[in-house]
């Protein structure tokens, strides 16, 4: 019988810049650690019941349920325009501009958009949100590590040596020297 998966559930909303940094830092770890990585878009106004990014927000979760393969893509360029370029991602043209910048075509982009004040988008952010407040979160980025068939919740983008200690990996940094290598 091999090792239990190791799996980790990285809950953001793209509003707080603290979830892209563990965004970002997570997506080079992954296969240096060898973890399955589940990106789950979360409200953080239901965690916090404050935020401006529920449009955003939404897109991500309907385009998680259609095309989760472009997740990855479309939440590093939303997190691109908000916090690095100071560009908005509440009004739907920004969330379409993103979303085709980071390889949609405005179709399959004008498509999810429509779904985004469908029940089942809204359901499933809801569902995802309270997953992670069932976990313990109070806050994002929450990282849930299932290791060795226990849980643990790590809050914040600055717990990653303390993760790496988790999975019994090295910590080399925000930018792993396989990483650094091809930058």
């Amino acid at each position: 019988m091999g090792p239990l998966p190791r799996t980790l559930e990285f809950f953001y909303d793209v509003l707080s810049p603290y979830s892209w940094l563990c965004f970002e830092v997570l997506c080079r770890y992954r296969n240096i650690w060898n973890v399955e990585l589940q990106l789950r878009p979360t409200l953080i106004a239901g965690i916090m019941k404050d935020s401006g990014s529920m449009s955003a927000m939404r897109f991500l979760t309907a385009l998680n349920m259609e095309q989760p393969e472009m997740l990855e893509k479309v939440s590093r360029e939303l997190w691109m325009r908000v916090w690095s370029r100071d560009e908005d991602i509440s009004q739907p043209q920004s969330i379409l501009t993103a979303a085709e910048k980071a390889g949609l075509s405005a179709e399959q982009a004008r498509g999810l958009l429509e779904k985004i004040s469908t029940a089942p988008v809204k359901s499933q952010l809801r569902e995802v949100t309270e997953a992670a407040c069932r976990y313990g979160a109070f806050g994002l980025p929450a990282t849930v590590a299932h290791v060795d068939g226990q849980t643990h919740l790590l809050f914040g983008c600055d717990r990653m040596e303390l993760l790496a200690y988790l999975l019994g990996e090295k910590w080399m940094g925000p930018v792993p020297p396989a990483l650094n290598a091809r930058l």
